[in-house]
């Protein structure tokens, strides 16, 4: 009995001292920071968190309300240790795409497709995602449906170094396919819905490292991905090109590494059979033509040639006499 009256007087007593200071700790955000200790300090000092203040006179509970009614403060806890200093443990959003709507309108969402607001000082390098078809707060089923699709290309895209590097923009077309502008290039990669993500930024590698590094990155005019096991290229001013990708992918395989590897090194020397144009048509089968078959084709025509001129040649002229 004794000893809980002892408890409950230094607690007392504990709340008549006056806060010691404050000592607030942001964390959650790795790469982009949108608040700081001073957002946090002004907040706590309009709530009557404020050093000097009697320590049972600060509400921690309404500024911690106060605190997450912030968009960008996902969660904070404040507490007092036993020499009257105040802590303040701040989880931050960290964003992982922006997106502009149809209207113009700009925003940010974050791995729980939050919606955060922009700010006039900071910016994140982030997926920007254009199109997006609706500006509601609260959205149909359809448009959670292409919000999730935004999310998950977006934490892809942010997990891959090489693809956060390249990618610039990724444009949501009325069907509810994707389209991405990349950094360098003046290319339209076409990754159609965000299914199969692996399996098309796989093949897009392929392609970087198998033909860019070869023939540059200006003379193609699109690139589709979205086609099972080949990547369906359009040069420009020519006709579409049908690559076969499953063999380069295992023979190359899609590591980050070789993909690097390639595209620091222009002298990459590597043997790759190059496709060849073939018509383009609704009718037509999609097919590759490899460099085999065309010299088979090419020995063919000259064989054919060689025999049609020693033919000629074995059979005797017409000689014409003249009449009297």
């Amino acid at each position: 009995m004794g000893t809980f009256t002892l408890l409950i007087a230094a607690m007392q007593k504990k709340d008549e001292k006056a806060c010691a200071r404050i000592k607030i700790n942001i964390g959650g955000a790795k790469d982009n920071v949108f608040i700081d200790e001073k957002d946090v300090m002004a907040i706590m000092k309009n709530n009557g968190a404020v050093k000097g203040k009697e320590v049972s006179t600060i509400n921690l509970r309404n500024i911690e309300e106060q605190l997450e009614k912030n968009a960008w403060i996902k969660n904070a806890d404040l507490f007092f240790d036993n020499n009257q200093v105040l802590y303040a443990k701040i989880e931050e959003r960290e964003p992982i795409a922006r997106i502009f709507t149809f209207s113009g309108k700009s925003y940010y969402i974050d791995s729980s497709c939050k919606i955060l607001p922009l700010s006039d000082e900071r910016s994140a390098r982030v997926p920007m995602f254009t199109s997006f078809p609706s500006d509601k707060k609260i959205l149909s089923k359809p448009d959670s449906s292409v919000l999730q699709d935004v999310k998950n290309i977006s934490v892809y895209i942010n997990a891959d170094s090489f693809l956060t590097a390249q990618v610039a923009q990724i444009d949501i077309t009325s069907p509810g396919t994707y389209e991405i502008i990349p950094v360098l290039g003046d290319q339209l990669i076409r990754i159609g819905d965000a299914e199969d993500l692996d399996e098309k930024f796989g093949k897009l590698k392929s392609f970087y490292k198998q033909v860019w590094a070869k023939t540059g990155f200006e003379k193609y005019e699109t690139i589709d991905v979205q086609y099972k096991d080949q990547v369906v290229a359009t040069k420009r001013g020519a006709g579409k090109i049908y690559a076969d990708t499953t063999k380069a992918m295992k023979e190359f395989g899609n590591t980050l590494q070789q993909i690097k590897s390639v595209l620091n090194d222009t002298a990459f020397a590597a043997e790759v059979v190059k496709p060849v144009p073939a018509k383009d048509s609704a009718t037509t089968k999609k097919t590759v033509i490899s460099k085999k078959q065309i010299a088979s084709k090419q020995n063919n025509t000259q064989v054919k040639k060689n025999d049609k001129q020693s033919a000629e040649k074995k059979q005797p002229k017409a000689v014409m006499k003249k009449q009297r």
